[in-house]
């Protein structure tokens, strides 16, 4: 008889485990804390790449139909510093090899290739615990209960499964974020927007930044990145939205006013995002019947691209193991696991890496560098 499993998240990784388990003929449960899967923003754009997102594409049957989803041209990279001046920029590309996908769009891709009752909505974990007879009891904020023989966290940077596992906890990295966004139609926005270019512009200093993309409508959504104290988060206070934005603005003062207005212009609810991640290198000793996947395994900060790609490329590589091994739960997440701990330690490196290239003492000029080498491919 096949095992029950139960996947806790309904993020992409969680969703192409469940999607490649389909095409295999195996049955997964995801269990998702979120009530539909329009209750919240999925987030921007994403930059598929050839490593990593796409063969977890490939794996699910669906890297055809992504292709229809590409946002050609919104590639474009631009690095300018504080008073606006260019020190970077490369052209979008009509054929790229990262081509760029809503998240929400792929996410929706992704629950289209999977039968109707796959996704528990509203399903919070609360608690899991060992079952005597064998496997997990989950716990859900509403009371109800569902017993798994295996249990794949893809549950994110909070993970309620990560504890079942290690002992690692997230760590604030220095950085925060706050959304920002423009709308298209405000001759007021017509510089700020002009000056992104055709896709993302990042204006850096030592300390923050501001990172905005344009898209096809000539709207920007972003974000504000401050490099400040895990108190000083702590302490802001965003609850009158103009004196927020203003507070935020004077974080930025001397800086050439179209950039400033991307902050003072925004339309975007001011809200202030400490961005954590996990130690590079983070493994566990083989637990029975549990793994993770994504966020839940490797968290990290955001500056080198890679952790949605990454989500996806564990879910498909799980899947596989799981169809391959189908006879060997245990054989299947340990060869799983031999693989993921060596990979996910180098690109949470090349994360916190690139974060001090971001906002260290030679930004904006190592953040040229640094796209520059990868448009030559050296990076």
């Amino acid at each position: 008889m096949q095992k029950t499993i139960g996947i806790i998240g309904a993020g992409l990784g969680g969703l192409v485990l469940a999607s490649v388990l389909h095409r295999h003929g195996i049955t997964a449960t995801i269990f998702e804390g979120e009530t539909s899967a329009t209750a919240r923003w999925q987030g921007g754009l994403l930059d598929m790449h050839e490593n990593s997102g796409q063969p977890a594409l490939r794996a699910a049957g669906l890297y055809d139909a992504s292709l229809k989803l590409v946002r050609p041209g919104e590639d474009a990279k631009r690095v300018v510093d504080s008073a606006g001046m260019m020190l970077f920029d490369a052209p979008g590309q009509r054929t790229s090899t990262r081509p760029e996908v809503e998240r929400g769009d792929l996410r929706r891709l992704l629950m289209a290739s999977l039968p109707d009752d796959t996704i528990r909505w509203g399903h919070k974990a609360v608690s899991i615990t060992p079952s005597e007879a064998g496997g997990y009891h989950i716990l859900f904020a509403d009371d109800s209960t569902a017993t798994v023989d295996l249990l794949v966290g893809a549950d994110g940077a909070w993970s309620r499964v990560r504890p079942l596992v290690s002992d690692a906890k997230p760590i604030y990295s220095g950085t925060c974020f706050i959304e920002i966004a423009l709308g298209a139609g405000d001759p007021a926005n017509m510089a700020s927007i002009a000056a992104i270019g055709e896709g993302t512009m990042m204006a850096v200093t030592p300390g923050q930044g501001i990172i905005a993309h344009r898209h096809a409508d000539g709207s920007v959504t972003g974000y504000v990145a401050l490099h400040r104290p895990e108190a000083w988060v702590r302490s802001v206070d965003f609850r009158d939205r103009g004196t927020g934005l203003a507070f935020i603005a004077d974080q930025f003062a001397g800086w050439a006013p179209h950039l400033v207005h991307l902050i003072t212009g925004s339309t975007a609810v001011p809200t202030i995002r400490p961005i954590y991640a996990l130690a590079p290198g983070i493994t566990w000793l083989r637990v029975p019947g549990v793994t993770l996947l994504g966020d839940a395994a490797h968290l990290m900060s955001p500056f080198a691209g890679e952790g949605a790609n990454l989500a996806m490329l564990d879910g498909a590589e799980l899947a596989q193991a799981i169809h391959d091994y189908s006879e060997d739960t245990e054989a299947a997440l340990a060869a799983y696991e031999t693989v993921l701990f060596p990979r996910s330690r180098e690109i949470a490196q090349q994360s916190a890496d690139n974060l001090t290239l971001f906002f260290g003492p030679n930004a904006p000029h190592s953040v040229a560098d640094l796209f520059a080498k990868l448009v030559s491919g050296h990076g």
